[in-house]
């Protein structure tokens, strides 16, 4: 008896077939790994653009952010009144001498956690060094409500910092004013930072008996 004898036609179709399913599986390695490098590049950009537009120590906005974001919520705000805030540290300068720039450092993200706190779903950031901004939402813009706010923005910072085993209390000179529009975002800065400055020549946000850089021990 003669041995089987496949057909030509058939093991050419097998033999195509499975050459189909190899280029298949191949295409869909390659579109897997196209995928991949994609969302790769996507994350890298998306990484160095929030690297460019933000403090790498505190993770705030940084200053050129902040005044294309402040500029985009002003021309949204349709004339609503909004609050331009600048804070700025007195006597900063201590910490660093005292305990060391990374010590500095865990008190400028402190402030920066309390800030963004304090302003809830609204913009703030650190324009440099121990210098931030903000630009709050307010009901009114009415002295009263504005010199309020000043002052529960310096007793939110003022409150103590654990810092190496010691409590250190750090206090701020806050400026606020109101600002209606992008036109008048710069003049709002200006007029927040001069106020700054008059608290500070004033000794800033100390009570008499609340000394910057006053150290004591925590209970333990």
């Amino acid at each position: 008896m003669g041995g089987f004898v496949p057909d030509p036609m058939s093991v050419a179709s097998g033999l195509c077939a499975a050459g189909a399913l190899v280029s298949s599986w191949q295409l869909r390695r390659r579109a897997v790994r196209a995928e991949a490098e994609i969302d790769h590049l996507q994350a890298e950009l998306a990484a160095e653009r929030h690297a460019a537009s933000h403090d790498p120590l505190t993770g705030l906005p940084n200053r050129r952010a902040f005044y294309r974001l402040a500029a985009t919520l002003l021309t949204d705000a349709a004339g609503e009144p909004l609050i331009a805030v600048v804070l700025d540290l007195d006597d900063f300068k201590q910490i660093n001498d005292r305990y060391g720039h990374a010590a500095g450092d865990q008190v400028l993200i402190s402030v920066a956690d309390r800030l963004a706190g304090f302003a809830g779903d609204n913009l703030v950031a650190r324009l440099g060094g121990d210098e931030f901004a903000g630009l709050l939402s307010s009901p009114t813009v009415d002295r009263r409500w504005i010199e309020h706010a000043t002052r529960r923005l310096s007793e939110t910072v003022a409150a103590p910092i654990r810092l190496n085993g010691c409590s250190v209390r750090v206090t701020a000179s806050v400026g606020l004013a109101p600002v209606t529009g992008p036109a008048q975002l710069t003049d709002a800065l200006s007029r927040a930072d001069a106020a700054m400055y008059q608290a500070k020549s004033l000794g800033g946000a100390r009570a008499p008996r609340q000394l910057i850089d006053s150290v004591r021990l925590l209970e333990r």
